[in-house]
């Protein structure tokens, strides 16, 4: 097991779940999940993780606003952040500059090979 961390947010726990197990078991980190962006936001904040995997459509703080705040806050404005989501386009323009995330990976994922989309978005040796 290496020393990243990986906070996974989203609203579903079947991902949640998937995600914890794919990200621990085939990649070998540590991984905290949340279920709301509000508690993700509080995480991140709390417990500094190496990345964050964002749900873009949650109940009320979606992934675009948590990531807003997360760019907001000095502790977590440089934290790369991945957007999951089961729709895909429209993001590449969306948010410019520092609010833009580090990639976009596709619901429903190949637990097998998250892991690796994860490492080679963030540019993480495997």
């Amino acid at each position: 097991m290496t020393d990243r961390h990986i906070l996974v947010v989203d609203d579903d726990s079947s991902i949640r779940e998937v995600a914890h197990l794919a990200l621990e078991l085939v990649g070998g980190w540590k991984v905290t999940t949340a279920s709301s962006g509000t508690e993700g936001w509080q995480l991140a904040v709390a417990e500094r993780p190496d990345a964050i995997l964002l749900d873009v459509m949650m109940p009320g703080m979606d992934g675009p606003t948590a990531l807003r705040q997360l760019r907001e806050h000095e502790e977590t404005r440089e934290l790369p952040v991945i957007f999951l989501t089961a729709k895909l386009g429209g993001f590449d323009n969306r948010f410019p500059g520092d609010g833009q995330p580090a990639g976009v990976i596709s619901k429903p994922f190949d637990p097998m090979t998250l892991a690796d989309e994860v490492a080679a978005l963030l540019g993480w040796a495997r």
